[in-house]
């Protein structure tokens, strides 16, 4: 199909939608620890939890229809997709708790800890991209 990005288009096109998965990420994060009088470790939990689940389906529904055009449809082949999606994304889960806890615990300030967050996200973006290519979205990757 000839509408599909290439290229600088299909880049700058998953980093907007990146962008717009990590806002909806850290909003989801900042509506919890409103709710905390002090930011301890099991609110940031909380929060980090609630924040990927929300930046989790924002990127899928995404990247399923705008950067693969992904055409699977019915209840079970798209539940195991987004199963297969959601595994592809532990390990780079893991970057961005891992890089958004050291900048909170090394900094102590929720910028710290939103830059932290951002920058592993960014990481983590990268690597999912290429791991969705290759193993979940793969027939229609290679089209």
């Amino acid at each position: 199909m000839s509408g599909r990005p290439k290229g600088a288009a299909l880049v700058l096109r998953y980093a907007g939608f990146a962008v717009v998965a990590t806002l909806a990420n850290l909003g989801a994060q900042r509506l919890v620890l409103a709710g905390a009088e002090t930011v301890d470790g099991a609110w940031l939990a909380l929060a980090m939890v609630c924040g990927t689940g929300v930046g989790l389906v924002v990127k899928y529904a995404l990247d399923k229809r705008w950067i693969f055009y992904d055409a699977t449809r019915g209840a079970r082949a798209q539940g195991a997709q987004f199963a297969l999606y959601s595994a592809m994304g532990l390990v780079t889960t893991a970057i961005f708790w891992v890089t958004e806890t050291a900048f909170w615990l090394v900094w102590g300030t929720d910028l710290a800890r939103e830059a932290g967050a951002v920058l592993g996200l960014s990481v983590g973006y990268v690597t999912k991209y290429l791991l969705d290519r290759r193993y979940v979205f793969r027939a229609e990757a290679a089209a």
